[in-house]
């Protein structure tokens, strides 16, 4: 079925789509929102409505519970809602396909803001594909939905300042967890002296950071520092997790094995519609080419939040404000004087919030080891090749990933290379002597996921008006 046109379709229901809406619709336009979840809040305030009524939303900290406001002003602000509907295609100009399932409609915007937030960087060690060993952000997704926590055996292996904000999290909620691997590179004062002046203007963040740290000592949870080469090991499922640190092996038991190493744009979406990318060498990722207002160079398309750049969840909600005003200005309901009047205040919320990004990118780079894996790892586990398949299509000429894509079908399963893009783009850059820039990424092509033929057939019955 096909809907209105709306001046502004926002993609995405966290923080940076709720805030654009709710901007949007205090400027005016007219708007809709799309989210595959049954209710707003995107993955960092995913269900936080249902844990605040059931009690559970104290004990998960008051980051999350800032989600509330933005979920609230969200619901008062009278934009249209789409809920448990993924956007499977999005066409430049601001047509919009979406399924809930059962049937695909179109959704017409003059402008789209796609504001889908990050993924976790792709992980891919020795025994990865193992049952039992998942991804934090999945693991914090069980938690934060249905209080569910890991055992005791469980180990947290990674960097970033997730794995810590998780850890302490399951402390918090009478939980236990068998340790910490941490595997950060960066050297704490250090880096700390080289971004001074963004640890100083940051304050309140590295105040929390420490306030985790100290959780977990309180609580007696075992954390080995300057971790390499981190390995599942089991018949079947993990059953241990072994690691080198200082020289030498350690090896211990596990009944599962979170992994994470930071978070990268989840660019799927603006790589299929055609937007330009370029790579981010800080942050070791592709991200799209955009303005201060979110604009891309297709017209129709802007972005915000961390789809855009990694900044964090208030990062991410002003650069929605900024993208919302960006829209209302290239359609012309409010000048750019106006626009830029408006903008003034949101900007510095970004620069405040936003001060701690080059320490904390310094300090979490992912290892060399992780970006290029060694020969048996499993790259692309929908197809089973490993990085050794990777640098054999090199060695036979293969130039881009899809090339690559082409000699071994790496990133043709259900994930579309979301979870072996990363990986493929590093491999071949080492491989090659090139840049990740000159290398590439997959090309993106619809549907973004996947989607069943009844789903499709419903969309043209509803066009044919039967």
């Amino acid at each position: 079925m096909s809907d209105r046109p709306f001046d502004l379709v926002v993609i995405g229901g966290g923080p940076a789509g709720l805030a654009a809406a709710s901007q949007a619709r205090q400027l005016g336009l007219s708007v809709a929102l799309v989210d595959e979840q049954p209710a707003p809040g995107g993955q960092i305030y995913r269900a936080v409505e249902r844990a605040e009524a059931e009690g559970r939303a104290t004990a998960l900290g008051e980051d999350y519970r800032h989600g509330l406001g933005l979920v609230r002003a969200f619901h008062e602000c009278g934009a249209t809602l789409f809920a448990s509907h993924q956007a499977w295609q999005v066409e430049p100009g601001g047509r919009v396909f979406a399924t809930d399932g059962k049937a695909s409609r179109l959704i017409e915007g003059r402008r789209v803001l796609v504001a889908v937030g990050a993924i976790e960087r792709p992980v891919p060690i020795r025994g990865w594909t193992l049952p039992g060993v998942m991804s934090v952000g999945a693991a914090q997704i069980l938690h934060k939905t249905i209080g569910l926590v890991p055992d005791a055996g469980v180990w947290i292996a990674g960097s970033g300042p997730l794995t810590l904000h998780f850890a302490a999290e399951i402390v918090a909620a009478g939980g236990r967890i068998a340790g910490i691997l941490d595997t950060a590179h960066g050297r704490l004062p250090e880096t700390a002296l080289r971004h001074l002046g963004g640890v100083v203007r940051g304050w309140r963040y590295v105040a929390r950071g420490l306030g985790y740290l100290a959780r977990l000592r309180m609580a007696d949870v075992r954390r080995v520092s300057g971790v390499e080469n981190v390995e599942a090991l089991g018949e079947g499922r993990v059953e241990r997790v072994r690691w080198r640190s200082g020289g030498q092996w350690q090896e211990a038991p596990a009944s599962g094995l979170l992994l994470h190493e930071g978070v990268v744009p989840n660019t799927h979406m603006t790589m299929a519609i055609g937007c330009a990318h370029d790579w981010d060498e800080a942050q070791k990722c592709f991200r799209p080419r955009t303005d201060r207002f979110g604009m891309t160079d297709v017209e129709a398309i802007l972005v915000a939040g961390d789809c855009g750049s990694i900044g964090g969840a208030r990062v991410a909600e002003c650069r929605g404000r900024l993208a919302a005003l960006g829209a209302a200005a290239s359609l012309g309901v409010i000048s750019a004087a106006e626009r830029d009047r408006l903008a003034g205040p949101v900007e510095a919320e970004v620069s405040a919030h936003g001060a701690l990004r080059g320490f904390l990118d310094d300090l979490y780079a992912p290892a060399a080891e992780l970006c290029v894996p060694p020969d048996d790892v499993m790259v692309c586990r929908c197809e089973g090749i490993t990085a050794g398949r990777i640098r054999e299509a090199a060695s036979l000429g293969c130039r881009g990933p899809n090339q690559v894509k082409s000699f071994t079908r790496c990133g043709m399963g259900p994930c579309q290379g979301r979870m072996c893009g990363p990986t493929v783009t590093a491999t071949l850059a080492a491989a090659l002597g090139m840049t990740p820039q000159e290398v590439g990424a997959f090309r993106i092509r619809p549907p973004l996921k996947p989607l069943r033929l009844g789903e499709l057939a419903a969309l043209a019955d509803a066009e044919a008006g039967e």
